[in-house]
């Protein structure tokens, strides 16, 4: 095997040869671009196993503020609060609500094809031209206010004044979104509730503005889950899928370009990035992580702050995946269907995002001066690989990493 020798280097001078890297990579080679490693250490957590024990408390990365709320629908209390009545912006977790309002007289058998169509790509992708479809054709703030009053929303409010058109400002609270779920699973009539959950539990990694939505519940559990996600802020564009997916800015199609913080009684500023769904046989926990970052987080870091405070929730009926999470540096880097680069490209990650490792093998030998490696990490909840000059850790093959032995 060849591979880059491991010299006694000083930190500024592995630093500068990891700058070098990256431009030449940037340069060279279609798989990836540039950016500094985050850490030459991994960042593990013991691998696969039930999650329901309870931890100290929600752990909560810097510079992150949250509110939590996780609901057993089995005990009928909840196994984690945190703030649970604070007001975020809900970017499009509203979604629910919008869809929940039109369907509130209607039977999803009998909707017109266009409109299954439309809640369908909502509620799986994420489409924000849908949801501004029934925010301008029934009423905007309207459609917040009878929901509101529907399910007894203690925080829920239409967006402030001046932002009426922009739904994704729609104030919401993790024990709201726990209200609105158990409205769906507990109340709902049973085509309403089936088409809802129907479509969450098949929601895509790729959301339809090309942002991977698949984190927080979606990468901390096992299926079977379903979830509704939501982000808004001045992230760099989206860039899951294949070659020639369409991308978009991370700030949310209902919002402004920009608004002052000041402007209501939440947050219109601070990037967002929310969890919310069900995990477990039965629906059986309703959890809802709703986050702000600091100014200038990128889309990979709050994805990673997100996934590591959702991993720390008591989380009853929920099981963790194997494998072991580790730190990732560059960006666009390319995640493919073999240990080989070529045209078999999945997706890309976000840049700096921490993935699940699940084993790894030898493949085509890459070389991004001054690494060579031949080893690639199988990321399981993508189904492909990336090779593992990219993941951050100091060793050609990961040393807590299992060989894959199966065909993958």
């Amino acid at each position: 095997m060849l591979r880059i020798a491991r010299h006694p280097y000083t930190t500024a001078r592995r630093t500068a040869l990891r700058l070098l890297a990256a431009t030449a990579a940037f340069l060279s080679l279609s798989f990836t671009g540039a950016a500094l490693p985050h850490s030459a250490a991994a960042a593990t957590e013991p691998a696969g196993g039930s999650v329901s024990v309870t931890p100290a408390s929600p752990q909560v990365p810097a510079g992150v503020t949250a509110g939590v709320a996780v609901f057993d629908r089995q005990t009928g209390t909840f196994t984690e609060q945190l703030a649970p009545a604070a007001t975020f912006r809900s970017a499009s977790v509203v979604k629910l609500l919008i869809a929940l309002d039109f369907l509130w007289n209607r039977n999803p058998d009998t909707i017109p094809a266009a409109d299954r169509t439309r809640l369908d790509v909502m509620l799986r992708s994420s489409q924000d031209a849908a949801a501004s479809h029934y925010w301008s054709a029934y009423g905007g703030p309207a459609i917040v206010e009878r929901m509101v009053t529907r399910l007894g929303l203690a925080d829920t409010a239409p967006p402030p004044a001046g932002y009426e058109g922009y739904w994704g400002y729609t104030a919401m609270s993790a024990r709201d979104t726990v209200t609105t779920y158990r409205h769906v699973l507990e109340s709902a009539p049973a085509p309403v509730r089936d088409f809802v959950m129907e479509r969450l539990r098949q929601s895509t990694r790729c959301a339809s503005d090309s942002f991977d939505q698949h984190f927080g519940i979606a990468a901390a559990f096992d299926r079977p889950w379903a979830v509704k996600q939501g982000w808004s802020g001045r992230y760099a564009k989206g860039n899951c899928g294949s070659v020639g997916a369409p991308a978009a800015r991370g700030s949310d199609a209902s919002a402004p370009s920009s608004a002052a913080a000041g402007d209501a009684s939440v947050d219109l500023s601070r990037p967002a990035l929310h969890t919310t769904g069900t995990v477990g046989a039965g629906d059986r926990s309703i959890v809802a992580v709703l986050t702000l970052h600091q100014d200038g987080t990128s889309y990979g870091k709050a994805y990673t702050d997100v996934g590591r405070l959702t991993r720390s929730l008591n989380v009853p009926g929920g099981t963790a995946p194997k494998g072991k999470w580790y730190g990732t540096w560059g960006q666009d880097v390319a995640v493919r269907t073999e240990p080989v680069v070529g045209d078999n490209l999945l997706t890309r990650l976000p840049a700096g995002v921490e993935v699940l490792v699940g084993c790894q093998k030898k493949g085509q030998l890459v070389s991004v001066p001054p690494y060579t490696n031949d080893w690639w990490a199988y990321l399981p909840q993508y189904g492909g690989y990336v090779t593992n000059i990219y993941i951050s850790h100091p060793d050609d093959q990961l040393p807590d990493v299992p060989l894959c032995t199966s065909q993958k």
